[in-house]
């Protein structure tokens, strides 16, 4: 059965708080994402939806993570933390003043590992003011460590270790460590216990902003959707911490890995390199990892997009010997067993099916017999074979986009499929007929025009739920692309500027969504 908050027609905006305008390099949970929650009531949406909210990894993917639980540090305010005190808010005032010359407003482009340096130099002035480590913050400090014990003090041990051993993986440390001998582990939290607890304080900050933001927008009627990752980073407190639970050698190293198959669009595959899930260990454990980190992620979140749905079905995999993901094997995934189990223990499971690209019968059925809506991308739509994406081929339990994270602006990819029809290769022809039937929808093939008409014919889609990244809101061209998939560096970087969402981008969206029965109010 569909979760009711995706049951009814409604409308949101994809944006990454990285992105939002602030001081500082790259966009957090300060007084610009309350901005944005009030832009997204006063524009009758119901969603904010954002990309994986924890600690970033290679390149700054967030999607690339060392814990499946802890929050991004880089996401924490400073100007909050001024406001409570921990910080003093006229030496933060005169930092950014002297960083940024003419103005309070920080770089175009959104930096995010310079954004978690800068933010990391100011949390430890603020914990090395506290005369007790973070002790003396009180019932909600205490409240929140025991609530999270499950995962937090091995998280805070793991970041001080490879403080310790200059960021150097897990599967090097020292034997005694790396197997988690009971005593080595005793021992490294006597020895780096400072470290352990700024961690503890860092992530206890990033708790309380995120959870008094949650009610806020909570208060305004706005959702906030979330994003889950399938995999987890092999270098991760996750791995560690769960050796039993993964595919491992007696040395941490990883015996297979996951990829996706070749396909249409490559011939070799996708070797991902994460570690895989030892299915048959967890459901004799009744599930406890994953549905503690539904359980978290849900309290953190509304809605949740669970990616790459299909390995909830089965998954690929590879062994660590290959070079590239061709040969492999489909292995099954007791995924029905395993959302009972996640619904009896957590009621109603909002989630969305990431059930992009070549969708098996098998991932058909979990998915519709969960009730979970799947997604459909309208950029897909016009591609010979891809009629499935057309606006009157969606169904209500839906969710729909004109595109995502990983795709072009909208406008960039009319402006790209323009150039590839004129092209002088064997593309050419098929992104002429791609250009002809999107042209019938849209009326024209100039980029910006043809962006606004595919954004009205999406809300105005069968499908419950329609969202669309802010850049296409903007009518932004590619330069302001969040990612570019199988490209390591140069993502994550789009940043709005302060103002260039104006009332009059609300008033207009607030009308398209009236038109088509998607406001709140």
């Amino acid at each position: 059965m569909t979760h009711p908050l995706l049951d009814e027609r409604s409308a949101g905006l994809l944006l990454h708080p990285t992105s939002l305008p602030g001081p500082l390099a790259s966009g957090d949970l300060g007084p610009a994402a309350y901005r944005f929650v009030d832009f997204l009531k006063d524009s009758g949406c119901t969603f904010w939806q954002m990309l994986p909210i924890h600690p970033i990894g290679g390149g700054d993917s967030p999607y690339d993570s060392c814990s499946a639980f802890a929050g991004a540090p880089h996401l924490v305010s400073l100007e909050l933390l001024a406001d409570e005190g921990l910080l003093d808010a006229s030496e933060l005032r005169t930092f950014c003043s002297s960083r940024n010359k003419t103005s309070l407003e920080g770089p175009r482009h959104a930096d995010l590992t310079e954004g978690l340096r800068l933010r990391s130099e100011w949390m430890r002035r603020a914990f090395s003011r506290l005369s007790d480590k973070g002790r003396e913050l009180g019932p909600s400090y205490h409240d929140f460590v025991e609530r999270e014990k499950s995962w937090l003090w091995d998280f805070a041990l793991f970041l001080a270790l490879k403080n310790k051993y200059q960021g150097a993986p897990w599967f090097t440390f020292e034997p005694a460590l790396r197997r988690r001998e009971p005593e080595a582990l005793s021992q490294a939290h006597r020895e780096l216990e400072d470290e352990v607890l700024y961690r503890v304080f860092e992530q206890y900050c990033f708790d309380r902003q995120w959870a008094t933001l949650k009610q806020y927008a909570s208060e305004r009627g706005i959702r906030l959707m979330g994003d889950i990752p399938m995999f987890v980073a092999h270098d991760s407190v996750d791995v560690w911490a769960n050796q039993h639970m993964f595919f491992l050698d007696e040395a941490g190293q990883r015996t297979v890995q996951a990829g996706v198959p070749p396909d249409y669009f490559s011939e070799d595959g996708q070797l991902w390199g994460n570690p895989l899930y030892r299915w048959d260990v967890m459901q004799r454990d009744g599930y406890g990892w994953w549905i503690d980190r539904l359980r978290r992620e849900l309290r953190r979140f509304d809605v949740i997009r669970l990616d790459h749905f299909i390995a909830f079905s089965r998954y690929w995999e590879v062994s660590v010997s290959e070079t590239t993901a061709k040969n492999g094997r489909y292995v099954a995934v007791p995924g029905y067993d395993f959302f009972q189990r996640a619904e009896a223990e957590l009621g109603a499971l909002p989630f969305v099916a990431e059930d992009l690209g070549i969708i098996t019968p098998d991932v058909e059925l979990l998915r519709d017999s969960l009730g979970l809506p799947g997604m459909k991308i309208l950029q897909f739509a016009f591609s010979p074979g891809a009629e499935a994406y057309l606006p009157y081929r969606h169904p209500a339990r839906s969710v729909v986009y004109t595109g995502t994270h990983d795709n072009d602006t909208t406008a960039g990819y009319v402006l790209n499929l323009t150039r590839r029809a004129g092209a002088a290769d064997e593309s050419a022809q098929a992104a002429a007929i791609e250009l002809e039937r999107l042209t019938a929808w849209t009326g024209t093939n100039e980029p910006v025009a043809a962006a606004e008409a595919l954004v009205r014919i999406l809300f105005a889609s069968p499908a419950n739920t329609a969202i669309i990244p802010v850049q296409d809101l903007l009518g932004l061209g590619s330069e302001d692309r969040m990612n570019i998939p199988g490209i390591a560096q140069g993502n994550w970087g789009y940043r709005l500027s302060e103002g260039d969402l104006t009332p009059a981008h609300g008033r207009r969206l607030h009308t398209l969504l009236s038109a088509t029965g998607r406001t709140v109010t």
